[in-house]
């Protein structure tokens, strides 16, 4: 059974810069997407960053050139980088990677306030 653990999340003022961590443990074999996703009170889950094996990537347009994504193979991890928070960067953040025999896992969550 793959398990996905995320980690980073807080409190953070805008501007400011925090990065999320998660790693997948269960399986021996990388999986080919990692990303994160959000979910915001009210809101839909939306995809925030995902990356591929070959690490090509894509952004939501929101946080274009203020989130990174990465990811190590070799450990099964992705992070993300986020730089310059805004206020609306807020909420409950997941990982999301696979897939390993057709399906795809979910982290429980971790949450990110961006708030003065």
């Amino acid at each position: 059974q793959v398990q996905l653990v995320e980690s980073g999340g807080g409190l953070v003022q805008p501007g400011g810069s925090l990065r999320l961590s998660c790693a997948a443990s269960g399986s021996i074999f990388s999986s080919y997407f990692m990303g994160w996703y959000r979910q915001a009170p009210g809101k839909a889950r939306e995809l925030v960053a995902a990356i591929t094996t070959g690490s090509n990537s894509n952004y939501a347009d929101s946080v274009k050139g203020r989130f990174t994504i990465s990811r190590d193979n070799a450990k099964n991890t992705v992070s993300l980088q986020m730089n310059s928070l805004k206020v609306e960067d807020t909420a409950v953040y997941y990982c999301k990677a696979g897939p390993w025999g057709n399906k795809y896992y979910w982290g429980q969550g971790t949450q990110v306030t961006v708030s003065s």
